[in-house]
């Protein structure tokens, strides 16, 4: 399966939701993966490693905000045919704060088919 079939594959779960993102990962992460956010905070550290920790970096996600949807724009490619990037808006209501929208962007890097890595950077100002 190429890049571009991947990134399509998490964009369409990144639209349908918790149930169909936690599905993708099982099949298109890499037991080794490794995840990279723009940020870290006291409940989750901005670097993870291995699939369960994205497991559980997606379910602390869910459990701590309330998602009211997600849209996903992209594939976007490039010159390397192991990489892609997503860009995301979250209509989401953080704890004990306001609903607002966050957009952010996914560096993802594919070797054997598989995600190897993520990395999340955010729109700031």
């Amino acid at each position: 399966m190429s890049v571009m079939e991947i990134g399509q594959k998490l964009i369409a779960a990144a639209q349908a939701g918790q149930a169909a993102e936690a599905e993708f990962v099982n099949e298109y992460y890499a037991d080794n993966v490794v995840s990279i956010e723009g940020g870290e905070s006291e409940d989750m550290p901005a670097r993870l490693e291995g699939v369960d920790a994205i497991r559980g970096k997606h379910e602390w996600w869910f459990g701590t905000n309330e998602v009211h949807g997600t849209q996903a724009f992209g594939p976007y490619v490039g010159h390397r045919d192991d990489q892609f990037v997503v860009r995301y808006i979250l209509d989401m209501t953080p704890p004990e704060g306001e609903r607002t929208q966050m957009e952010e962007v996914g560096l993802y890097t594919v070797a054997d088919g598989k995600i190897v890595q993520e990395e999340y950077l955010y729109l700031m100002g």
